[in-house]
């Protein structure tokens, strides 16, 4: 098969559907450039929540006066240096605990202020008001429980609360986001898939007398269906490369430069280059291949004569 035949004739193709071949190729850049946000999207979550779970605490609240009065937990009473002791000595019997960090009402009191200050509230509130607590960074952030099951109800104890659980529903949202993407992604590659098999019929309509000649002659199907195909992967290539560069321009302006996210945000660990890098081969490969095969497929009955 002459190289330079292919070549004239996937040069005729493009331009002959000029129009559709630009849809094919903004269709097939948005949905690879979406394939590719999602991708990077999970992996972010994946950062995400390995830094993060790495720094959740479960939190043992201890019973204080005010609490005595309004929290059914703490009826019996404000805790006392004795069940303060047994709380301590029962953690530390623990082996699912890596440290323990006690808090004192003057603690939490100072740490609102920072974190509250502005509030309204903030100046009606006193250190006796707050609550004393142990922070129990865990060994495996997932055996929340067993700290849950030993604390939760016991004399002295308001409440067990544990951060992850606030994390999960962060990470929820943003698999909820990640998945709706994909969707939006599937819809543009159907799309893509359409109007891949559309062009290469409507090229391949246009020269029915050059391909009907050449199965007279003896040609054989795949030397007839080599132009075709090459024209799709072709265009596809340029949709890719379109994704890619998008991909890599986000990236840079979104997380590094321009709205500098990764400044901004410090207390995000985001992903690095080389996860956007890693996914530009798969991409590129994805864009050739596809509208190759789709065309592939698409002209096995409709070339024959």
């Amino acid at each position: 098969m002459r190289a330079q035949f292919v070549l004239s004739e996937i040069g005729v193709g493009l331009r002959r559907n000029l129009t559709m071949t630009f849809a094919v190729i903004v269709s097939v850049a948005l949905s690879l450039a979406l394939f590719g946000g999602s991708l990077l999207m999970s992996d972010q979550v994946t950062t995400m929540k390995g830094y993060w779970y790495d720094k959740v605490n479960v939190s043992i609240f201890l019973c204080n006066k005010s609490d005595a009065e309004s929290d059914p937990n703490c009826a019996k009473g404000a805790v006392t240096e004795d069940q303060k002791k047994d709380i301590l000595g029962d953690l530390k019997k623990m082996t699912v605990v890596q440290t323990i960090t006690y808090e004192s009402q003057d603690a939490a009191y100072k740490h609102y202020k920072e974190q509250f200050g502005d509030s309204p509230l903030a100046s009606s509130l006193t250190p006796d008001q707050m609550q004393e607590s142990y922070r129990i960074k865990l060994k495996d952030p997932q055996k929340y429980q067993v700290i849950a099951t030993a604390f939760d109800g016991r004399d002295g104890v308001q409440s067990v609360q544990d951060q992850k659980g606030i994390l999960d529903n962060l990470f929820g949202l943003l698999n909820g986001m990640n998945w709706a993407a994909r969707a939006v992604m599937a819809l543009m590659l159907v799309v893509a898939l359409m109007l891949i098999v559309n062009t290469v019929r409507v090229s391949a309509f246009s020269r029915r007398r050059e391909t009907g000649i050449m199965r007279l002659v003896g040609a054989s199907g795949f030397y007839i269906q080599a132009p075709f195909i090459a024209e799709a992967a072709v265009a596809g290539l340029i949709g890719g490369t379109v994704a890619c560069g998008f991909l890599v321009i986000a990236r840079y302006f979104i997380i590094d430069h321009g709205l500098a996210l990764s400044q901004k945000l410090n207390l995000i660990n985001f992903i690095g280059w080389d996860a956007v890098l890693t996914k530009l081969p798969l991409i590129l490969a994805t864009s050739l291949l596809m509208p190759a095969l789709a065309a592939f497929f698409a002209l096995r009955k409709y070339l024959k004569v």
